[in-house]
Formats: C-alpha cells, sequence, structure tokens
C-alpha cells in the first residue's frame, strides 16, 4: 500500500488551492497543485498519475515545503547564477567611469593597463588590465574626436611614392 506523505500545517488546504490557481509560473503551479493535492490526502504515485512528476519528485517538493515552508516553492532557476561575482565592485566601477571621464575632458586617453592601474591602487591589489574586460564598459571609452588628416600632397608630386616612367615623346631616341 503507498505511503502518505506528510505535510507541515504552514498554510491551510483552501490556501494551496489558491497558490495553485493564483500561480503565473508554470513550474510553481505544478508545484503548488501537488502540495494541494498532498494536503488532501492523495498518495505520491496517485499524483504522479495526474501531473507526470515521478514519486521521488513529488517527495522532493514536499521536503523543500516541510523545511522552507512557502518561501521555499518559487523557481529557483531563474535566480541563480553559476557566475563568479563581478571583480571590481560596481561602486567602484562607477568611480573609474567618473576618472575617464574627467580624463576625456583634458584630452586624456586611458588605456587597459592605466585603468588596471587605477583599480589596483584602490583595491590595495595587483590587477590585471584583462580585468577591466570583465564588467561591462558601455560608456567606459572616451570619445575623442579624431585628429586632424594630414594635408594633401602636392598634386605634381609622384604617386604612390615611385617615379613615373617617362612617356614615348619624353624618351631620347638613343634609350631604344
Amino acid at each position: 500500500m503507498a505511503r502518505h506523505i506528510h505535510l507541515q500545517p504552514h498554510l491551510s488546504v483552501d490556501e494551496l488551492e489558491r497558490r495553485y490557481r493564483a500561480a503565473k509560473e508554470p513550474n510553481e503551479r505544478s508545484w503548488w497543485q501537488i502540495l494541494w493535492l498532498l494536503s488532501q490526502g492523495h498518495t505520491a504515485v496517485q499524483i504522479a498519475a495526474v501531473t507526470g512528476y515521478s514519486a521521488y519528485w513529488i517527495g522532493q517538493i514536499a521536503k523543500r515545503y516541510n523545511t522552507e515552508g512557502p518561501a521555499g516553492m518559487h523557481n529557483r532557476r531563474h535566480t541563480t547564477s553559476h557566475r563568479n561575482p563581478p571583480t571590481v565592485p560596481p561602486a567602484l566601477q562607477e568611480e573609474l567611469r567618473q576618472a575617464v571621464a574627467a580624463a576625456a575632458a583634458h584630452h586624456e586617453h586611458w588605456t587597459g593597463r592605466e585603468a588596471a592601474a587605477w583599480i589596483g591602487a584602490r583595491l590595495a591589489i595587483w590587477c590585471a588590465p584583462s580585468t577591466v574586460c570583465r564588467f561591462p564598459v558601455r560608456g567606459m571609452r572616451a570619445r575623442m574626436p579624431r585628429s586632424k588628416r594630414p594635408a594633401k600632397k602636392d598634386p605634381s608630386a609622384p604617386k604612390g611614392g615611385r617615379h613615373r616612367l617617362p612617356t614615348g615623346a619624353e624618351r631620347a631616341v638613343g634609350d631604344r
């Protein structure tokens, strides 16, 4: 005979049904339905036949609800990040943006090495120039006007740096 899974009385049966019907996210909706059916006395095997979840996974959902309560019934897939925390804190990134903007106002151009040295001095660590590339640099690049192009060469000067060969009229008769 199938065993019944016991739920902690965090919420009433009516409240579980209300959360099941009001859930917008598909996984959370299924989880609330499973909890609602468990609170009505159904077994994991019966619920597995209705919902498509395995009996094992239904037990895992009940276990999470028992330990964490209603707060544990949100989809963690959207809240878990497997990225490392930012090397440079956001406040320091903003300071760097302001420093680069101030340098651009004085027509100075910062390289990655200079920005890395600036960050390293603030964090009291050695900072590789590639570290500067690890955070969003939108707006970090100093916008400077292009340098003026050199004046055009004299039109009578030879083109391409080569001397022109004399044409037939300019060649001497004895050169043949």
